[in-house]
């Protein structure tokens, strides 16, 4: 397979993600098998592709909303008085089991600021799905429910994960050469 110019290697293939995704909606089915319905919320752009295939494996009553936020300073990195809401979710959620679905999970502050956010808002439940997390950037405390993967400390594309919008699309997850986005810091 010809790789995009700009990727590094391929860290995660499609049929590796394909089985967790599976592998995660068996056990979100089995632990919400006694509730009428699980609000999956997903936080655009990123999470899109990962909630889908999620959403479409799950063998439980559930809906589906979104939620974007801005997390990113202008160097690309993470801040925690950086997040902030651009659209929230179209239905209240207060006393419904609450699913937030994220991409990635990286220093961990915009996974803290939604579940406050959300915690809030009094739902039934609070739990949280990632497909990844990078542990060794985390500078705040998160809990992480549901896990897809863990990865190393490397720019990640591919499967919902972008670099500047671009690479969205493509079926699996790989690293991004690091000359591309150092060059772009600078």
């Amino acid at each position: 397979m010809q790789l995009p110019p700009d990727i590094e290697r391929i860290l995660l293939d499609e049929a590796t993600i394909q089985r967790r995704v599976h592998e995660l909606a068996t056990q979100i089915s089995a632990d919400y098998a006694d509730v009428d319905e699980l609000v999956l919320v997903g936080v655009l752009k990123g999470a899109f592709i990962f909630m889908a295939d999620l959403a479409r494996c799950l063998t439980i009553p559930h809906s589906v909303d979104f939620i974007a936020l801005s997390s990113y300073g202008s160097r690309g990195a993470a801040r925690s008085d950086a997040v902030r809401l651009i659209m929230d979710t179209r239905a209240p959620v207060t006393g419904k089991e609450v699913l937030i679905v994220e991409d990635i999970v990286d220093t961990g502050y915009t996974l803290q600021y939604l579940v406050r956010n959300f915690q809030a808002r009094n739902p039934a439940s609070l739990r949280t799905c990632t497909l990844t997390s990078k542990p060794t950037r985390h500078e705040v405390a998160v809990q992480l429910d549901y896990l897809g993967f863990e990865i190393p400390d490397v720019w990640v594309v591919g499967y919902g994960l972008d670099y500047a919008d671009r690479y969205r699309t493509l079926p699996y997850i790989a690293a991004l050469k690091p000359e591309v986005y150092r060059t772009a810091a600078h």
